[in-house]
C-alpha cells in the first residue's frame, strides 16, 4: 500500500510540474472596425461639343417650334431648310440647319399698309373781350398791349429746343424704328420682365378678354406646341422683331394671316397656367427683350 501511495504522489507531482510549464496560447484577435470608404477620384468634366455656327444639335425634349421660337425663326422655314416633311419628326442628336441654304427661296414677311390717321382740325379760339370802365389809365394800358403784340416774340425763339425722342435701344434698324407699338390688352401688370425668370410681362384680366396685336405683322404661329405657353400666337413684325401672346383661352387668327395693330387675335385665358392672364413677349433675333422699352406709357 505504501508503494502504491508513493507512486500516486509521484504522478501527481509530475502533473503539477507539466501544467506549470505549459505556455498559454492566446485566442486570435479579429479586427471588426468599419473600414473608411475610399472616395473614387472625380472624373474630369466632359464639355459638350459646341454647335457649328448656323447649326443646332437637337437635345431631348426639343421641338422644332421651340427651336425656331428661341431664334426668331419660322418653324416652317426650318422644316424646309432641313427637308423635313413632318415638323414633329426630329430626333435627338440630329443636326439642323438654322440658315437658309442656297437655292431655297423663303418669302419675306409682308408689311401690311399702315393706316395714317388724319389729325383733328385745330380748335378755333376767339379772343376774349375785356370790358373795363373808361379812363385815361385804361386807354394807356390798351395802347401798350397793342405795341407788345406788334413786336416779335424773341423769348420764344430763345427757348431751348427739346431733344428728339430716342428710340428704344433694342430697335436698331430703320424698319424696326418705324413700328408703333400698342398695349396688347387692358389690365394690371402683375409680373415685370426679368430675363432670368420672366421673359416678358404678365397682364391680369378676365377670361374671354380681347388680346390685341401690339403692332402690324404676319401670324407666324398659332397653336399649343410650346410647353409652358398654352394656346400661343406669335406675330412677326420685321426681320428681327416678333411678339408672343400666351395662355389664351382661344385663338382668333391663323398662321400666315396678316394682322393690323390693335386687331383682336385671341381671347385671354389660363391655358397651361394657374390664373387668367396674358403673358406677352417681344423678341429680337429670338432673344427676349423688355417690352416696356417698346410699349407706350399708360
Amino acid at each position: 500500500m505504501t508503494k502504491n501511495y508513493s507512486l500516486f504522489l509521484m504522478a501527481a507531482s509530475l502533473a503539477v510540474l507539466t501544467a506549470c510549464s505549459t505556455v498559454p496560447t492566446q485566442a486570435p484577435v479579429e479586427d471588426r472596425s468599419t473600414p473608411h470608404p475610399t472616395t473614387p477620384p472625380k472624373a474630369a468634366p466632359v464639355e459638350e461639343p459646341k454647335d457649328k455656327e448656323g447649326y443646332y444639335t437637337v437635345h431631348k425634349g426639343d421641338t422644332l417650334i421651340r427651336i425656331a421660337f428661341d431664334r426668331g425663326l419660322n418653324y416652317r422655314d426650318l422644316a424646309a431648310w432641313n427637308n423635313l416633311s413632318n415638323p414633329d419628326d426630329i430626333k435627338v442628336d440630329q443636326v439642323l440647319r438654322l440658315t437658309q441654304p442656297e437655292g431655297v427661296q423663303v418669302a419675306a414677311v409682308p408689311t401690311p399698309p399702315q393706316i395714317e390717321k388724319t389729325p383733328p382740325p385745330p380748335r378755333k379760339s376767339t379772343p376774349k373781350g375785356e370790358k373795363r370802365p373808361y379812363s385815361d389809365a385804361a386807354v394807356a394800358d390798351l395802347q401798350k398791349s397793342d405795341e407788345r403784340a406788334d413786336k416779335p416774340a424773341l423769348v420764344a425763339s430763345l427757348a431751348p429746343t427739346p431733344a428728339p425722342a430716342v428710340p428704344p435701344a433694342a430697335a436698331v434698324s430703320a424698319e424696326d424704328r418705324d413700328l408703333s407699338w400698342t398695349w396688347p390688352s387692358d389690365g394690371r401688370v402683375v409680373a415685370q420682365f426679368d430675363e432670368g425668370k420672366n421673359k416678358g410681362i404678365d397682364i391680369a384680366g378676365r377670361a374671354g378678354q380681347q388680346v390685341l396685336a401690339a403692332e402690324r405683322g404676319k401670324v407666324m404661329y398659332a397653336g399649343s406646341g410650346i410647353r409652358g405657353y398654352g394656346n400661343l400666337v406669335i406675330v412677326k413684325h420685321s426681320n428681327s422683331l416678333l411678339s408672343a401672346y400666351a395662355h389664351n383661352r382661344s385663338i382668333l387668327v391663323k398662321e400666315g394671316q396678316e394682322v393690323r395693330r390693335g386687331q383682336a387675335i385671341a381671347e385671354m385665358g389660363d391655358s397651361d397656367t394657374d390664373t387668367v392672364k396674358l403673358h406677352f413677349e417681344i423678341r429680337q433675333q429670338g432673344k427676349p427683350v423688355d417690352p416696356s422699352k417698346f410699349l407706350p406709357n399708360r
